[in-house]
């Protein structure tokens, strides 16, 4: 073999190494993606009546943290979701803490797999500011329910007085 046709050959077969790299990495990442979506407690509780799709998925479930009900172990953190009247007991076993703003009355989205004990094993957790830190209607900064879509510069008067 020629010295120009072995750099052809090393050259076409560091393109095809980076090819099928590339091509795995996008198949993977597709594969991640489409095994974890969101359910609600609903959905996640009519999937486990009908058999064991609920259990071999990877989801997300969502829903507002029942007061009173977290309990912590540790690293391990169990709670009950609630949506509606539906219920949902969490475990969270996960490398980071839960967030600061995980409380009681939060919205909090876990990340894991639903188990046959009827508990949400969750790897992931998020939280949202609980709704009493929310401004309640007719406070200060809370939008007028009277006009929501109206901006500020629509709801000022003119200062000069010549009423433009």
């Amino acid at each position: 073999m020629s010295r120009e046709s072995a750099k052809y050959v090393k050259f076409g077969s560091v393109t095809v190494l980076i090819l099928v790299s590339l091509g795995y990495l996008a198949y993977t990442g597709v594969q991640d993606s489409s095994t974890s979506y969101y359910v609600t407690i609903q959905e996640l509780q009519k999937m486990a009546q009908q058999g064991d799709k609920a259990y071999s998925k990877h989801l997300r479930v969502a829903g507002n943290v029942v007061p009173g009900s977290i309990h912590r172990t540790g690293t391990q953190v169990n709670f009950i979701l609630k949506e509606n009247d539906l219920t949902l007991p969490v475990s969270y076993s996960g490398t980071e803490a839960p967030p600061d703003t995980f409380k009681d009355d939060s919205q909090a989205l876990a990340d894991g797999s639903f188990g046959r004990d009827g508990v949400f094993h969750a790897k992931q957790l998020q939280a949202k500011c609980a709704s009493k830190y929310a401004p309640q209607q007719g406070q200060p900064g809370s939008a007028p329910a009277s006009e929501p879509g109206k901006s500020m510069t629509q709801n000022q008067t003119p200062s000069n007085g010549m009423g433009n």
